[in-house]
């Protein structure tokens, strides 16, 4: 399948997904979970604790497990007790299914927290048919370049937004080779891209949260883009946002301009 704007394939590994993936760590309701069901959204990703998300991927997948994406993984723990079989186990009793989709090691800060024990337990459970894909999530940008430009990881979630877009030269230029898939999150940076900063001229506009998804899903390298809304109108929002396709020229260059700004003002969430 060829890609568009709201759909394609997830890097080299074969999954057909929706662009705006759906997590639901903010308790939006089972009828916003529902909601992105019905309209075509199957790239979920879930924690052990948002229990909304489980009851409503646990009932849809015993009834057709086929075309559903299911991401998760455990956390890094920086003090050395990550248990990947053990959190991969839950989740698999929680859903009561059979494999996981994206099995993500979450949270990797610095390159000695990827170990070699870490990798090989990830790839033996993926030879083992327990899980179809695997990689992590990760804010350092150019450790996440090394691995995608050696091929070591089948999906890679990182930060991307009009705030931060060092995966523009650090990562995305490492993805030919191999072509990982690229979950993007903070879409908003923690809602700061749709809130007005002091130095921000007051009559001037300020981006949407369906601008700032826009924003990162008009980049191709990036494969889905999550959404984590609190509440049905909110994912109503960003759904019909994404829906309206790309950003022209003129509003990327205003969302670049709008995120510079928010950058300066917020330099300790770098």
């Amino acid at each position: 399948m060829s890609q568009n704007f709201t759909h394609t394939l997830l890097g080299n590994t074969g999954m057909q997904v929706h662009r705006l993936g759906f997590s639901a760590s903010y308790r939006p309701g089972k009828k916003a979970i529902c909601k992105a069901l019905d309209e075509g959204l199957n790239y979920f990703f879930l924690y052990g604790l948002d229990t909304q998300m489980i009851s409503v991927l646990r009932d849809t997948l015993r009834r057709k497990r086929e075309g559903y994406i299911v991401a998760t993984g455990p956390y890094n723990l920086l003090w050395g007790h990550t248990n990947l079989r053990r959190t991969l186990e839950k989740r698999l009793r929680q859903l009561r299914t059979d494999y996981i989709d994206v099995f993500l090691f979450l949270g990797v800060t610095k390159e000695k927290h990827f170990t070699q024990k870490i990798r090989d337990e990830l790839y033996g459970l993926r030879e083992q048919g327990k899980v179809r894909a695997v990689g992590i999530s990760t804010h350092n940008r150019k450790f996440a370049g090394k691995l995608a430009d050696e091929g070591a990881l089948d999906v890679i979630m990182m930060r991307y937004n009009a705030a931060h877009r060092g995966a523009e030269q650090d990562i995305f230029p490492y993805l030919k080779k191999h072509n990982p898939g690229i979950v993007g999150y903070t879409a908003t940076r923690w809602r700061y891209l749709i809130k007005r900063p002091r130095n921000w001229p007051k009559d001037a506009p300020i981006p949407t949260a369906g601008m700032s998804y826009r924003f990162v899903l008009s980049n191709p390298h990036v494969h889905v883009c999550m959404t984590a809304p609190s509440n049905f109108k909110q994912f109503e929002e960003n759904l019909e946002a994404v829906n309206q396709g790309p950003l022209s020229e003129e509003e990327m260059e205003f969302m670049r301009k709008f995120g510079d700004v928010v950058h300066q003002r917020k330099r300790w969430f770098m």
